[in-house]
Parts: C-alpha cells; structure tokens; sequence
C-alpha cells in the first residue's frame, strides 16, 4: 500500500527522482553530452523517441536503428525542429531478422564512430502468432533476440570507446513488471511457440517471455562485463505503465477501457522515458551494474528474473539461436545448479 501511495504521488526515492520525474527533469544536471553517442532503438515514437529527443537536446550524437524508414525521419525532423545543432543518424534494421542486425552493425561500423550508450527499447507485442525469418516466435525475436545479437556484436565498441576515452559506457535494456507474469520453463515454451503451428499461441504469455529474457540478459551480461573489467554497466528498466503504439494492432472498445479504468497509473511519455535516460546520463549509476530499476530507483526483480542459473542458462540457449540462425531453439528443460 506505501508503495502504491508513494507511485500515485511522485515521491522521491534514494535518487531524488520517483514516478513523477520526467526524461528531462532527470538530466538536466547531465552536464554537456557532446561527447557521447548513443544507439537508440525503437527509437520513432513513444519511449524511444522522447529518450532520443532529450539525449540529442542534451547534445548526444544520436544513432536511431529503425524499420520504418519514413517514420524515422519524421522524428528525425522533429528532434533538428527543437534542436537544429542535434546530430541524428538514421540507419536500417529490422531487429526480428539476425541478418539485418549483422547488417546494421558492419555498417555502424563502417562509420568509425565511437559508442558510448546503447539503449535497447524496441518493443513488439504481437497479437497473432508469427514466426521469424530466424525459425522464432515474433515477440521473442524482435524484444530480445535481436537485441541479444545487437549488444554481442556492439560491446567490443563500447569497450574500445571506454578505454580510450575513460568515459564510462553504459546499456539500458528496457524491460517491463510484465516479466514477473511469466512462470515455467523459458526454453520449453519458446520451443512450443516457435513452431510454425501453435493453435494456442498466448500474446500476453509470449510477451512477458521476451521481457523477462530482457531482465535475464542484462543479469547475465553485468556479470560478463566484470569479468572482462570492462568500464561499460548494464542494467534493465521498466519505464511504467503508459499508452504507446505498442497496442496499435488492437484498438477499440477494450484497449480504450482498460487504458481509462488504468488512467491513475498511467505515466506520461516524458515520465515513462525518465528512468532509461537517468540510468544513461546520471553519474550516481557510474558503479552500478545488473541491476532492475523502476521510477528512477532500484526496484526487485521477480524471482525468476533474479536467478543467476537462468540467466546463465538463456545466455548460453541464445548463443545457439544466434549461431544456427534457421534451427529451432533448444528444447532443454535442464537447469544447471
């Protein structure tokens, strides 16, 4: 009840900041970031797009991978609108398709840019059941396995720029409390839901899968990056409750409804993207790493979500998917001790 008292009236936790904050708010004191580029996916509205814009007008060189091409450069012309010194690169990717996102990165590459935040915000919720081109139910494809590939492929070059710069690189994945709806095996039911057939293909189920992989890769991924000493963190947030396009595939009667019965809880687009850009920008998260914040604050991950051997396990399972693009992922209910 205090909690849910504390959310409804923006109280401030330990950093100073609470569900009321907003993207904004939280980097005002970030100091000059002209030095920092960022790779933001999913980057052409909602979170992604407010996190795109207050980075650029804060003075990042802002990297936006996208599908949808004329989208992006509609909220590329809305960012040099408000901020005509911004520098925003728009880029193709289409993160179900594991070819694209080596693509994306040999061409990113290419540009001999340095990296310093990579930002994985892209989120799908498919209602109907499809499957990748990769042999991969779509959600799980598009919120996690193409971001999986993509932060693989990217953290040699945020941990170049680090050493180099002795500027401290940093990932934000963007998860969801979702993750905590999800119970079972992760692998089992990937593997079920990933055959071209699945008559009883559950959306909500499915979605709450990928963003607890989400959770379980940023776990997994914090511990790597200490061992490598690399001066580059990792952690995850759920940005709150808030209308985006997310639900463009199912409007009407129902979706209105629940979005007014749920209007208390509803966050604004600027508070949403709030807690991704203060863990991008704010130099009391310089030592932080793994970790699940909600609000601009720590928050507790479901228990699923903090075991160590799970994270352990999606890693190595991931792997396998990314190696052997067209095969079905591993059907294994092994769970290591």
């Amino acid at each position: 009840m205090l909690e849910a008292v504390k959310y409804l009236i923006g109280a401030h936790g330990a950093s100073g900041y609470g569900s009321k904050s907003t993207a904004e708010g939280v980097t005002e004191n970030s100091g000059d970031l002209r030095s920092l580029t960022a790779i933001i996916t999913g980057a052409t509205s909602g979170i992604g797009a407010e996190t795109a814009r207050v980075l650029a007008k804060r003075g990042a060189r802002v990297v936006m991978p996208v599908r949808n091409m004329k989208a992006a450069e509609d909220t590329k012309a809305r960012i040099l609108s408000e901020c005509p010194d911004a520098t925003v690169i728009v880029m193709a990717l289409d993160l179900s398709s594991l070819r694209s996102v080596r693509s994306f990165v040999t061409e990113f590459e290419s540009l001999d840019l340095p990296l310093n935040l990579l930002i994985n915000n892209a989120g799908k919720f498919a209602h109907q059941h499809a499957i990748s081109e990769d042999g991969i139910e779509m959600t799980f494809a598009t919120n996690y396995l193409g971001h999986f590939l993509l932060t693989n492929l990217l953290v040699g070059k945020l941990t170049e720029t680090a050493r180099e710069t002795g500027i401290q690189g940093r990932i934000v994945n963007v998860s969801s409390a979702i993750h905590g709806w999800f119970a079972g095996d992760m692998l089992q039911y990937l593997a079920e839901i990933s055959r071209q057939k699945c008559p009883n293909y559950d959306a909500t189920r499915a979605y709450a899968l990928s963003k607890l992989a989400n959770v379980l890769h940023t776990k997994q991924l914090a511990h790597r990056l200490k061992e490598m000493k690399a001066n580059v963190t990792a952690n995850c947030v759920h940005p709150g409750i808030v209308r985006t396009r997310l639900t463009r595939e199912r409007e009407g009667f129902v979706t209105d409804a629940a979005f007014f019965l749920a209007s208390k809880l509803l966050k604004s687009i600027p508070q949403a993207a709030a807690t991704t850009c203060y863990l991008a920008t704010n130099i009391r998260v310089g030592k932080v790493s793994g970790k699940y914040f909600a609000d601009c604050n720590e928050a507790t991950a479901s228990k699923l979500g903090s075991s160590a051997s799970e994270a352990a396990r999606l890693w190595s399972a991931s792997e396998i998917m990314v190696s052997s693009a067209s095969s079905p992922p591993p059907t294994t209910t092994h769970h290591p001790n």
